[in-house]
């Protein structure tokens, strides 16, 4: 397929900023089969969803990932930490001048002193020195990584509102986007209608923000992101699907790890490990009936898996609507909700 199928023209002042006022009060698109789009607001999810439906939610939790410092032969650098290795190493993303090569000295704010040790393909490997864990160092000394498309700093309140409120596990460097509009209050909704709740864990990876820049989106390389399923998930997933209830991804991450986790046998299974699936349309998927999420940037591969969950046509009808109807658009914007499309060639 061409990437010029999942491109469209957005217009610059629907891309979102900043968080809503009120966490939760964002739009939500309501665009499942067989039915007209409906514009709603995201407190409106639970008169969709049926008692014994199960919610999966990705519980990552966003890492205080970039630091700014300078190299010790003086040159500024700047790191943004990919994935924590171990207590006191990592992989990270570099820019500066020139590449610090092995065995050269960083300092970063706060103190942090760093060795770079070696590369990982794009990736630097630094090893960080003292008694602290890298997790310490990043929630100390480190700054929040707003997307490329925010074009601000972060700020105090970023801490809180670019993290879900059920965040549990430091790991990713992105939210999971599709979780912040969820509250407390609209998570005992969903309860008390007697939708069952359950988790995974997708570490978001800086790549989900990287364009593809191949015109034949197979020739892509997928970046790769560590994940786990535990047994409740699959339990769940497994009870709802045998009592004919549907089974809801919030988030794209969500939808990953659990169709990384079917990908052998079709099955949900218990485990953890790397993924690199790429989703396209013509994928058949094994586990997820409904998906909330955000809206995606164009030629993106999450513009990809959306495609492939409800349709190409639908999906540019669902984009073209939104973009008319002026939704927020990508992190901190609005959200939709969509179904599977059985009729989808798989």
């Amino acid at each position: 397929m061409d990437i010029l199928d999942f491109d469209f023209t957005l217009p610059e002042h629907l891309i979102a900023q900043h968080p809503p006022e009120v966490r939760g009060s964002s739009r939500l698109l309501v665009a499942l089969p067989d039915m007209p789009l409906q514009d709603r607001v995201f407190g409106d999810l639970p008169d969709y969803v049926e008692a014994g439906d199960v919610l999966v939610f990705n519980n990552t939790k966003v890492m205080k990932a970039r630091l700014f410092g300078q190299k010790d032969s003086g040159g500024r650098i700047e790191a943004l930490i990919e994935r924590v290795l171990d207590n006191h190493t990592a992989l990270a993303h570099i820019r500066s001048s020139k590449s610090p090569k092995p065995g050269m000295g960083l300092v970063f704010e706060g103190g942090i002193r760093a060795v770079m040790v070696g590369r990982e393909g794009e990736l630097f490997c630094l090893r960080f020195e003292g008694g602290e864990t890298v997790y310490e160092l990043l929630e100390q000394n480190g700054h929040l990584p707003l997307p490329p498309y925010i074009e601000r700093a972060a700020d105090a309140d970023d801490d809180s509102r670019y993290q879900t409120v059920y965040a549990k596990y430091q790991g990713a460097v992105a939210a999971p986007t599709a979780g912040l509009h969820f509250t407390e209050e609209l998570l005992r909704r969903l309860k008390d209608k007697g939708a069952v709740t359950a988790e995974v864990t997708l570490h978001v990876g800086a790549g989900t923000f990287q364009p593809v820049r191949v015109d034949k989106i197979e020739e892509h390389k997928m970046h790769s992101e560590w994940f786990e399923v535990p047994s409740e998930t699959a339990a769940a997933v497994e009870a709802a699907k045998a009592r004919g209830n549907k089974v809801w991804a919030v988030g794209t991450t969500s939808m990953r790890a659990l169709e990384s986790a079917a990908l052998e046998t079709g099955r949900l299974k218990v485990g953890q490990g790397d993924t690199d699936i790429f989703i396209t349309p013509g994928y058949r998927f094994n586990v997820a009936d409904r998906l909330v999420t955000n809206f995606h940037l164009p030629k993106s591969t999450l513009l990809m898996l959306v495609s492939a969950f409800s349709g190409m046509g639908h999906i540019r009808a669902v984009y073209r609507h939104a973009v008319e109807r002026e939704y927020r658009f990508f992190s901190y914007g609005d959200a939709m909700v969509l179904g599977r499309n059985e009729g989808v060639v798989r």
